[in-house]
Parts: C-alpha cells; structure tokens; sequence
C-alpha cells in the first residue's frame, strides 16, 4: 500500500479539476491518494511539476498536486502509472511488442454533456459514425465500477491519423453529481487483450471522501467534448451563490456526515436494528444537467430502468423559497449494498442554481425521515437570499 500526500495550493481558476500526481509504479498493487480535506484554493499559483506540461488548452498554467477524493484501486500487471496531463487524475501506459495503450480517469461535475454524446465522441475518434440512444443501449456491456452498476462500450475503428485498427473500451460512471470517465485507448490488439483487466481495474476501484466545490474551468476540455449544462467557470458570477453553504434547521437524530466530493451536506440517519439512511445535498449552476437525467440517474442506483419526460410529468412539487421544488419517490434496490431501497428526492432551482436533496437508505427509516426532509428543505435560507 503506497500513499501520495499532494501539497495545499492550487490555482483557484482550476475550480474542481483536482488533479493528483501517481507515486511510484508497481504491479498487482493498491494505490491510495492521501489529501488533506483542510485544502483550499487560493488565487497564487505555484509551479508546474517537472513531469507535467507547462500548458494546458487555451494556454492555461498547469495546477500543482491539490485536495482530491481519495481513490483506490488494484494495478493491473503490465500497466505503469505515468505523469498526469490535464483532467486526469489516474493515468496508465500499456506496452507490448511495440503497441502501445492508454488509460485515463477523469472525473467532472454532473452529467458532463450527457453518455449519449460523449460515447458518440468516443466513437469519432477512431472513426465512426454516431448511434443513436437505443442503439448504444444494445451495445452496452453491464460491468460494476467502484460497487456501482455501470455501462462499458467497446468500440472498435480504425486512427483517423494513422489508418491503424484502434479500440476504445470506456466506461462513464455517475456518482454524487460526478461522472467518472474510464477509458482505454490504443492499438486494437492490445486494448482487446488488456479489456479483461480493464474490467477488474474498474471493479477493484474505491472512491474515498472529501467536499469540494462544484466547479471547474471549462477552457480544460477537449474541443470535441459535449456542453456541459450543469457546469460554468470558476470564476463565473452564476456560482458565487454555490461556494457558500445554506443555513438548515437540522431535524434531530440527524447526525453529520462526511462529505464527497460535490457534496454540499451530508446526514447520516440511524434506525432500528443497524438501519440506516443518509441524506445527500448538492449544487449544480443552471439546470444541473436537466431534471431528467438527474431521476435516470437515482433510479439507476437503485436498479430501476430509466423513464421519459412523458413518466415526470405529473410529479407532486413542495413549496419552498417561494419556489415549486419537484419531489421524487423511488424504491428499489441499492446497487451498492444489493439490500431493499427507498429514496425521496427534492430538485429545488433557485437563483440560476438547482439543488438537489436526496434522502436514500432503509425504506422504513425514509419513510418515517420524510417529512423531516421536505420541512429541512423548506427551512434553507441561500446566502443570495439572507
């Protein structure tokens, strides 16, 4: 077990690019990546690591190692951790009888332009043509990532550049309010024989914990990346009212939690007989990726196959901030935990914000925190607002 403690500064444009320099390489190993949660952005910039470009896109300075969740994961055997570039925040090179491939971990707030339009992106990179949702869902291959259900797209083409059989196996995987994107990229023969370990890679993944805020520099992203609708700059004036907390009446028995990343709060709930249920609050600017996508999103943690916007149109709202916050009610099964589900979600737009309260856990500590949600909902006062 290795650790990396990266050091406490960071340019503050880089908003939650958190990016984290690998220590050393090893095989068959665990990696943890160590951060301080006391950590903040600050606006002085400090010198680039000598193993990281000078640059980024738009001719941004590349930030030094920062806070960033914690993130696990067992190396696979051949694969070597190389120097971070950009978005990434776990990157490995594959070689074998001089093919090479590459893989990247890239994490983003939201829905991050949508998995329809960036598996179609990825599909232009080794030249094809875009599908449409209902053809991308029958290539799909069901995999777990970081405990969580997942879908992995093996897309086979040939390099635009080189005319080189290419292959493409990703996977997008959305956690709080973060799409993770894992992928893997190279010569077809060689990414078709490493998928197996790309698989196990993704399986063996752990997401530690650390608040951070929902913002990010859009100038990092390739040119080719999908609007993101959830997301603008750091230094946008549409998330001043993100970066300071709300005021809440706290119910009793609500008991603090730590937070994740792009988390705002965190609530744990105990019930009887080791029960338990944790409410989730956090913040996007505009829509936040849309309503839809954001009930696809919960109903898949809980197993449940995703609906239209004909299937929400009729959701009951809850006054609150003199606004209509739409409620959502699901039941199912946890995909972390295989154990019976019930989540009550709040999506509450506000002040060129949406907010989103998610109560999930045991189905019968839910419905007795219910009403305790919707009143801890109504008692937020913003800071635009107080």
């Amino acid at each position: 077990m290795k650790s990396f403690t990266p050091s406490k500064t960071w340019p503050a444009v880089v908003g939650t690019l958190l990016l984290v320099v690998a220590a050393g390489c090893g095989r068959d190993s665990v990696k943890v990546y160590h951060v301080d949660t006391n950590d903040v952005a600050i606006a002085t910039p400090t010198p680039a690591p000598a193993a990281m470009p000078s640059t980024m896109p738009g001719g941004m300075t590349v930030p030094d190692s920062g806070i960033h969740p914690q993130l696990k994961y067992t190396l696979p055997a051949g694969w070597k951790e190389k120097p971070l570039t950009q978005l990434r925040v776990a990157s490995f090179d594959i070689s074998e009888n001089g093919k090479t491939a590459d893989v990247s971990v890239i994490p983003l707030g939201g829905m991050s332009g949508g998995d329809t339009a960036n598996v179609n992106r990825w599909r232009g990179q080794v030249g094809l043509a875009p599908l449409s949702d209902t053809e991308l869902a029958q290539l799909a291959e069901k995999v777990e990532a970081a405990g969580l259900p997942a879908d992995l797209y093996d897309i086979a083409g040939t390099s635009p550049g080189s005319g080189d059989d290419e292959r493409i196996v990703g996977t997008i995987l959305h956690s709080d309010n973060v799409s993770w994107f894992f992928k893997m990229s190279g010569d077809s023969a060689l990414v078709e024989t490493n998928k197996a370990a790309f698989i196990a890679f993704l399986k063996s993944v752990q997401f530690g914990e650390l608040a951070a805020p929902s913002t990010m520099d859009l100038s990092q992203l390739p040119p080719s990346h999908p609007p993101i609708p959830g997301m603008t700059p750091a230094n946008s004036p549409a998330n001043a009212a993100a970066s300071d907390k709300p005021t809440w009446t706290v119910p009793a028995g609500w008991q603090a939690g730590p937070l994740a990343q792009f988390l705002v709060a965190k609530y744990v709930i105990a019930g009887d007989g080791g029960a338990q249920a944790a409410v989730n609050v956090s913040s996007l600017s505009g829509d936040g990726g849309g309503l839809l996508p954001n009930i696809n999103r919960w109903r898949k943690q809980l197993g449940l196959d995703p609906v239209t916007d004909a299937d929400i149109a009729n959701l009951p709202t809850v006054d609150a901030s003199g606004v209509k916050a739409t409620m959502v009610e699901l039941s199912g099964t946890d995909a972390r935990t295989g154990k019976p589900a019930q989540l009550v979600g709040v999506v509450l737009p506000l002040g060129g914000q949406t907010w989103f309260y998610k109560l999930m856990g045991d189905a019968n500590v839910v419905t007795q925190q219910k009403d305790a949600l919707i009143q801890f909902v109504q008692s937020a006062k913003y800071p635009a607002a107080q």
